[in-house]
């Protein structure tokens, strides 16, 4: 099974790569760890609030909560802090919160958002998460069991994760099905996509249409990256492991070509960053998440429907079943190649602005999800689209809903584990097929 072999020792590379490249990236980086959040009293904002976050060695900083009733305040880095509401600030007409001192934990370059519920006071268990922290956990060492409201949440949260991998994953997964190349640079790919719209936006352009420009700007990318150097490397008889290698470096030069232009900061878009969740029962999804999903899935769905309906997508099908044949046949293996160039960098570009979306835009954002992608398409099936979605999706949930009883910081050491586990009981993925040996 030579691309299984190829895909394994592409994935023990992406390890050393993390170990290899970790240390210094966090020595080198500025600290961008931050606390934030909003409050609102039944959609109408607070202003003028107190919030004030404490370190075990003292205060960290204050704030007030501005017009729109957001407020965001700096930490020195990961570890955990104090959050307080002081109440004493709070409007007349506003009767109260829930809980008024929240205790969360930061992890490395993270905005963490927390919530805190208007309400009686003592009326409910803790204060609400927000953006990338929706619901609260209970502490390390804690007796308190998951409500099942929590654990819908936490699905509901994964699915959203799990989507926008799967545009990631799927890009992924058509070029490996059709060069065979395990390709190191493909989370540049989605940090590409992100920094795009982010200057795009910053020029002025609403976040939409910053979006939307910067997808189109990624497949032209993805374009000048087969006519630069993949397609000559083809051409010229260049072997996988060589020219997996060759992306690593292409990964390696793209990063710090962000770092130096775009700086080392996290940042955020000037539209939908706070939104109020959108009571669905027993989860809850912000406005901008339901247009995220849609838009994942209408890009999923094209693409899928394409792969089965053209003529471009049954010679791309074709030639990632047997690229000797398919030429023989009469199909242009050159262009199919470049085609799925083009869309799978334009997929990861656009996963990158819906993360950018949720989360914030940094040098990293995709470097810090490749392991995943790469688990996901493992997963699904290597080379198969419909396996790199589900592998997603499955991802995307696992990730979420293992919070309830590991540490957030572990969540991803569980894909890991899940992804050996896969490799040794069926590795061909779940979708994919046994290729026969000998």
């Amino acid at each position: 099974m030579r691309r299984l072999a190829v895909a394994v020792a592409g994935l023990l590379a992406a390890l050393a790569v993390v170990v290899g490249t970790g240390t210094a990236w966090a020595q080198d980086e500025e600290s961008s760890e931050s606390i934030r959040g909003f409050l609102r009293n039944d959609g109408v904002p607070v202003e003028g609030v107190t919030i004030t976050v404490s370190a075990d060695d003292g205060e960290v900083g204050t704030a007030e909560t501005d017009a729109d009733g957001a407020w965001e305040i700096p930490v020195p880095g990961p570890g955990s802090y104090e959050v307080v509401l002081d109440t004493d600030t709070l409007p007349s007409d506003v009767p109260g919160v829930v809980v008024d001192t929240i205790t969360t934990t930061v992890n490395p370059l993270q905005a963490k958002a927390v919530l805190f519920r208007i309400g009686e006071p003592g009326s409910d268990t803790g204060g609400e998460g927000g953006e990338g922290d929706t619901t609260t956990v209970p502490a390390e060492g804690s007796t308190e069991t998951a409500q099942p409201s929590q654990i819908w949440q936490l699905v509901a949260s994964g699915l959203r994760f799990g989507l926008i991998l799967g545009l990631a994953a799927l890009g992924l997964s058509l070029i490996f099905g059709t060069m065979g190349l395990t390709n190191f640079a493909h989370g540049e790919l989605v940090t590409f996509g992100a920094i795009v719209a982010w200057f795009l936006n910053d020029a002025g352009l609403p976040v939409i249409a910053a979006g939307a420009l910067a997808v189109v700007i990624s497949g032209a990318f993805g374009w000048a990256q087969d006519a630069g150097f993949w397609r000559p490397l083809r051409r010229r008889g260049s072997g996988l492991i060589a020219m997996m290698i060759i992306s690593i470096g292409v990964g390696l030069i793209l990063r710090y070509l962000y770092l130096y232009f775009f700086s080392g900061q996290r940042r955020s878009y000037d539209q939908f960053v706070i939104q109020r969740a959108l009571d669905f029962g027993p989860f809850g999804y912000a406005p901008r998440d339901l247009w995220i999903m849609g838009i994942a899935l209408i890009a999923l769905g094209l693409v899928a429907t394409a792969l089965i309906k053209t003529r471009i997508g049954k010679a791309t099908r074709a030639v990632s079943d047997n690229p000797a044949l398919a030429s023989a046949s009469g199909i242009d293996v050159d262009r199919v190649i470049t085609t799925v160039w083009i869309v799978g960098t334009a997929l990861a570009g656009l996963a990158g602005v819906l993360f950018g979306l949720i989360q914030q835009v940094d040098y990293l954002m995709g470097f810090r999800v490749l392991l995943l992608v790469f688990a996901a398409v493992v997963l699904g099936g290597l080379g198969t689209a419909w396996g790199a979605m589900i592998g997603a999706l499955i991802v995307g949930v696992f990730i979420e809903v293992s919070t309830l009883v590991i540490p957030s910081e572990l969540k991803y050491a569980g894909v890991l584990a899940v992804l050996i586990l896969i490799l040794l009981v069926r590795p061909q993925g779940i979708l994919g097929r046994r290729e026969r040996i000998g």
